[in-house]
């Protein structure tokens, strides 16, 4: 286990001092330790434990119960695709195929040369225009295999790993 270097293990402490006090916090102190640092390192499970008198493993199982949470640095860009009912019936189950084939991931993954995290999400509201993905915080409707290609190409440069077998 990585240990957190000074400016994480002090956004842990901080936030911890903040949000420990509220009924229930462990959730709220997670989002929020995600949303400063990126992902929940492991060697912030313990301060996190001690402080709400929990033990590691209850945090540590919060934390991979919960796919929202990363445990691990997100990709510089971060793909979603839409899992929901209205994007599976118009091609969400092939578009998420190509998409992992092209990035060479799986879900929950990222790129080995950090350029993408790929992520289910079961609903970005943009039922009209199924099937949909989020890159970062831009919105994409009516995506095909090809208009991935061209957006994967406008984020970045096509991962060297492109076509190879998936990690799992």
């Amino acid at each position: 286990m990585q240990d957190l270097d000074p400016r994480q293990r002090e956004s842990v402490r901080r936030i911890v001092a903040q949000m420990q006090a509220r009924p229930g916090p462990l959730i709220e102190i997670l989002h929020a330790v995600q949303a400063d640092l990126g992902f929940i390192p492991a060697a912030a499970v313990p301060l996190i434990a001690e402080a709400l008198n929990l033990s590691r493993a209850e945090v540590h199982g919060v934390i991979t119960f919960y796919h929202h949470f990363r445990s691990t640095p997100p990709g510089r860009h971060t793909v979603q695709i839409c899992r929901a009912e209205s994007c599976q019936s118009m091609g969400a189950e092939a578009l998420a195929e190509h998409v992992k084939e092209r990035l060479g991931v799986d879900f929950h993954q990222t790129t080995p040369d950090g350029a993408f995290s790929l992520e289910p999400v079961y609903c970005l509201g943009n039922c009209a225009c199924s099937p949909a993905i989020m890159i970062d915080e831009d919105l994409h409707g009516r995506v095909s295999s090809q208009r991935f290609d061209q957006l994967v190409e406008e984020y970045g440069p096509a991962p060297s790993n492109a076509g190879a077998t998936r990690r799992r």
